[in-house]
């Protein structure tokens, strides 16, 4: 059905519902057919109404974006605008589908650029750190709701299917030129300093910096957060964490920068943590 509709109107807005997810349309078969959006029936109507939302912003956002390139070709502003409120939509849609990553990607784009700041970086590195921390997980919309809300543990097949978030986050931002600077946070983020993260197993400083600043903003937030399965760490047993693994997980520089942030700085750390 959705085949003939792409005959006629390549822009509709498709956001497709199952309730049978061994029967669901691969990944390529869903980006092939340009359908936006994807979650399996439950009921849950909080999570649909949260998603017709995001859509309905989403073509809002599209119709914006269109009309720019038509009649606004040199407000190059506005249309960086445009596309980053039209992706920042899909952002939503990942938080209707998980409720842990509310709040959490504003965390961690937060704890990134304080990183940077204390590294000394540029206000537009800056910039790039926020901007690639909010949408560092945008690649999670593509997670079946089975595996991404599992409160049990993972299986290797399941884990596997969740490794694939950084390379759909790459697929959906590298449609727009100007998030070529952020790709490699997305893509990289889970990219470990001794060559055993994935998706590359790029290793030191092989991985791009942004990436590896973000890998550490990741990482205490998600230690710090209450899950569904276990409660926030206590803060003296993360920042042990993070000094255990300055050198494989994290570059050792970066985690210093960090470990000195909390132990001199903590009042920023908890500014971003009461803001969100």
């Amino acid at each position: 059905m959705v085949e003939e509709i792409r005959k006629f109107n390549q822009e509709l807005y498709i956001l497709l519902l199952t309730g049978h997810k061994d029967l669901a349309p691969p990944l390529e078969t869903i980006k092939r057919l340009s359908i936006q959006g994807y979650c399996e029936k439950s009921d849950k109507f909080d999570q649909l109404l949260l998603l017709i939302e995001s859509a309905l912003r989403s073509v809002e956002q599209m119709k914006i974006i269109k009309k720019i390139n038509q009649e606004l070709q040199d407000k190059n502003q506005e249309l960086e605008k445009a596309y980053l409120d039209s992706i920042e939509t899909l952002r939503y849609t990942v938080e209707a589908k998980d409720s842990y990553t509310r709040g959490h990607s504003d965390r961690v784009a937060d704890f990134s650029v304080l990183i940077g700041k204390y590294l000394g970086l540029s206000k537009e590195d800056l910039r790039i750190l926020r901007i690639g921390g909010l949408f560092h997980d945008i690649g999670k919309i593509g997670v079946p709701d089975s595996i991404l809300l599992k409160e049990a543990k993972l299986t290797d097949e399941e884990y596997s299917e969740i490794k694939n978030h950084p390379s759909i986050g790459k697929q959906i931002l590298s449609n727009a030129e100007i998030f070529a600077d952020m790709i490699p946070i997305v893509y990289h983020h889970h990219e470990k300093f001794n060559g055993t993260g994935y998706p590359t197993g790029l290793a030191g400083e092989d991985i791009p910096l942004f990436a590896r600043i973000a890998a550490v903003a990741d990482t205490f937030d998600a230690m710090t957060s209450k899950r569904s399965y276990r409660n926030a760490l206590p803060l003296d047993v993360v920042r042990a964490e993070i000094e255990k693994c300055s050198g494989t997980q994290f570059d050792p520089k970066i985690a210093k920068v960090f470990l000195d942030i909390l132990d001199h700085h903590y009042d920023e750390i908890l500014d971003i943590q009461n803001k969100y």
